[in-house]
């Protein structure tokens, strides 16, 4: 994980749409920005739509909620869709924003090991930089508690 109080990296992905989305877009905005293994599994989906059930508290406090993995456009379109998923969704097929914010790690799952995306999300100022830096986070309560956390800090 990177650590709190340093500058967030600046990247530029595509979106749902294929349009580009870079970090400095939203520079004035405290930013989520959630990382996740894959699109339409139980515990994704389950993240997702409690961002989705949180997103008007999180509007109310201007902030950007950016989810990224490593799916594509295409299957990011779809998730959105399906979920009407109201945040921005960004495709990293090449992981190399996921590698910049050290969230690719070695994982185990029925005794065989592979490379993939640990569920982590950061919340970044309006300065770019980085205020919370949480990994392995519940896919259900991760949005509450970062829910929790902007509201005590616009306080």
């Amino acid at each position: 994980m990177l650590q709190i109080h340093t500058p967030a990296p600046d990247f530029t992905l595509k979106d749902s749409f294929g349009n580009d989305v870079a970090l400095h877009d939203f520079k004035g905005k405290k930013v989520i920005l959630y990382f996740y293994p894959k699109d339409n599994t139980p515990g994704c989906t389950k993240q997702a739509c409690s961002y989705k059930n949180q997103y008007e508290a999180y509007k109310n406090l201007d902030v950007i909620v950016i989810g990224i993995s490593k799916d594509s456009v295409a299957s990011h379109k779809k998730f959105m869709e399906k979920y009407e998923l109201p945040f921005i969704l960004l495709s990293d097929p090449e992981t190399q924003v996921i590698q910049q914010y050290d969230v690719w790690h070695e994982k185990t799952m029925a005794g065989r090991r592979y490379m993939g995306v640990v569920r982590s999300t950061y919340v970044i100022d309006e300065n770019g930089i980085i205020i919370s830096a949480r990994e392995k986070v519940n896919p259900e309560k991760d949005p509450l508690i970062v829910l929790d956390l902007l509201q005590s800090v616009e306080m």
